[in-house]
């Protein structure tokens, strides 16, 4: 399953009163895994930033001059996310501007929907913490996901760390990778690096986990069965 985590930064809040997309961020999942691809483009409106919106994100007009207009990239994007399911967090908003700037660029272009089904994890996160806070300020908080340098919103930044979230939320592993190792960036992670061990090699120590240790693996299992309605498969073969 190929998933494509998406975030957008627009020049103001409201896409009915002519604002535009200037940053597009994603990031790929395959089979609920970060594979280390990749999409992230700045992109020159045409048009004046609300200071209100340049506060949150810091993209100045300025600085967009020279970066190229949606009809420049929209054909890599389209490609990037053809065929993908989108994690999107408060989709409308971010498809709301997607289609508008699809319908601007040529009718015949379509909408997301014609290239790629769509996932909301605010959606989700409202069914799984009801009457709770669900920015990703705040999933961030309650999944214990490192946001840190969130100092200004950034749509690949906030891709990645919604991606992050989803993983969590949904009661998978973010990364797989052994310590050490590195994505390969082409296709899943690891998948040309496999190393063969040498049959002679010396016995791997045992280090059993001491008891702060445990106390923090049992804490970290009850956290996952929260967040999975009670579905965490360790606890349950304890």
């Amino acid at each position: 399953m190929r998933q494509v985590v998406l975030d957008t930064e627009t020049t103001g809040l409201e896409v009915s009163q002519g604002h535009k997309i200037i940053e597009i961020g994603c990031v790929e999942l395959v089979n609920r895994r970060l594979t280390g691809r990749h999409y992230h483009q700045y992109i020159n409106p045409g048009r004046e930033i609300d200071q209100g919106a340049i506060e949150v994100h810091g993209i100045t007009n300025k600085f967009l001059v020279d970066k190229p207009v949606f009809g420049q990239i929209v054909d890599e994007f389209l490609a990037f996310i053809d065929g993908a399911e989108l994690v999107i967090h408060n989709a409308p908003f971010d498809i709301g501007f997607l289609d508008a700037e699809l319908a601007s660029y040529k009718s015949s272009a379509g909408k997301i929907a014609d290239y790629a089904s769509v996932i909301d994890s605010l959606i989700m996160a409202r069914k799984k913490h009801p009457g709770q806070r669900n920015s990703l300020d705040a999933l961030c908080q309650r999944y214990f996901v490192d946001n840190s340098q969130r100092d200004l919103h950034g749509a690949l930044l906030d891709a990645e760390i919604l991606a992050d979230v989803y993983l969590l939320m949904t009661g998978g592993q973010t990364n797989l990778l052994l310590a050490g190792e590195e994505s390969s960036g082409e296709g899943r992670a690891g998948v040309n690096s496999i190393r063969k061990l040498s049959a002679n090699r010396a016995a791997l120590p045992v280090i059993s986990a001491n008891e702060e240790e445990l106390k923090a693996h049992q804490q970290r299992l009850e956290c996952i069965d929260k967040a999975s309605d009670n579905a965490c498969l360790w606890l349950k073969l304890q």
